[in-house]
């Protein structure tokens, strides 16, 4: 007999697909989660809709070829995957870039950084249910992709890294409305908080969910924000520095609580940092100089292997090469931080509750084209 609390309903378990088309998985995603109730009891990642075979392919294409491939992979941050693999190429090689060539390409890669961040500040709060942060967000980025545009002839994919340098350099009056535009987004900032980080609905709607620890981060090998989110101090421009970053000074924003409120505010933190790179960039910016180094006309590295690793906005993005000093990769791999970070959304959806499973799955901001690649 029920007692006279009960209510006499019985559950049991479901098996439910969230995706591969939803508006949360931004891209061709599939989630399978079996729920009993509203409570998720097993959570699998299914991946592959996107895969367009990119490492393969770059085995047989010339590694200049090779550049507007890296673009389709996280393709709202296009420049850091250009400049890892000419990075390789150019580590491989023993080139020597010009000094102008790397001013360039820190300013927008962080340009870039701050770009990508801004999608997710927006896709997120549109996940959870605010309409407004979407339409500043994209209204501030709509700035970094005409400069693009501008500077590269493209605004998504813009295939402007070359080994050695860059494609061209920046047209007259480019670095002075780069200049006006990170002065505009430093005093706009704060007002991303006032909208949105004060918000006391928001603040208890992902405080203490999808928490994880530092040894969980380690064990699944978390990079980026998903790392130092669990008070890891871990950032490669700082610790490993690559390019001309050793110039420059900045922090490297890290948490403890490792829920989605802090990886929210790190990224925020993180576009802090970015500005700070790029004043300082931008104002040492030399008005002389060559873009291109002295490459050959057809590349060839040595016999050999190389693997490079930068920061990217999602974390480590890293490239191996191995070399029979031909004019191709004879292998190619990459290693993409949104498909490692993937890996711990199982765990934090064990026995979590239907309604965060959008919160924590937009916490871990992954692109697909990454994931599958």
């Amino acid at each position: 007999m029920p007692t006279p609390f009960s209510t006499g309903i019985r559950t049991e378990e479901m098996v439910l697909n969230i995706g591969p088309q939803h508006p949360s998985t931004h891209g061709v995603f599939r989630l399978v989660v079996k729920i009993d109730g509203e409570t998720i009891k097993e959570a699998v990642p299914v991946m592959g809709y996107l895969h367009r075979g990119t490492e393969k392919l770059a085995e047989n294409l010339t590694y200049t070829q090779i550049i507007p491939y890296t673009d389709r992979i996280d393709y709202l941050s296009s420049m850091t995957n250009n400049y890892v693999l000419c990075h390789a190429v150019e580590t491989l090689m023993g080139l020597s870039i010009p000094e102008k060539a790397e001013f360039l390409r820190v300013i927008v890669m962080e340009m870039n950084r701050i770009a990508s961040h801004l999608v997710w500040w927006g896709t997120y709060l549109l996940d959870i249910g605010a309409i407004g942060p979407f339409l500043y967000a994209f209204r501030d980025r709509e700035t970094i992709i005409n400069l693009f545009n501008e500077l590269s002839g493209a605004r998504l994919t813009y295939n402007y890294m070359r080994i050695g340098g860059v494609k061209w350099d920046a047209p007259p009056g480019w670095i002075e409305k780069a200049k006006e535009f990170v002065q505009y987004l430093k005093s706009e900032l704060p007002n991303y908080h006032v909208l949105v980080s004060g918000n006391e609905i928001f603040q208890s709607r992902i405080t203490g969910i999808g928490t994880y620890s530092r040894q969980d981060a380690l064990d699944h090998s978390l990079s980026g924000v998903m790392l130092r989110c669990t008070g890891e101090n871990w950032d490669i421009r700082k610790n490993e520095p690559y390019s001309i970053y050793d110039r420059f000074e900045f922090d490297v924003p890290v948490a403890t609580e490792g829920d989605c409120l802090s990886r929210y505010h790190l990224r925020l933190q993180e576009i802090e940092q970015s500005i700070r790179i790029l004043e300082q960039a931008l104002d040492q910016f030399p008005e002389e100089g060559e873009v291109m180094g002295k490459v050959p006309k057809v590349i060839r590295p040595p016999v050999g292997e190389v693997y490079v690793r930068i920061e990217a906005p999602r974390g480590e993005l890293g490239v191996y090469i191995a070399s029979q000093g031909k004019d191709k990769p004879w292998r190619f791999k990459l290693r993409r931080p949104s498909f490692v970070n993937l890996q711990i959304l199982p765990k934090l959806l064990e026995g979590v509750n239907m309604s965060n499973m959008v919160a924590i799955l937009g916490s871990i901001d992954i692109v697909v084209g990454e994931v599958d690649a």
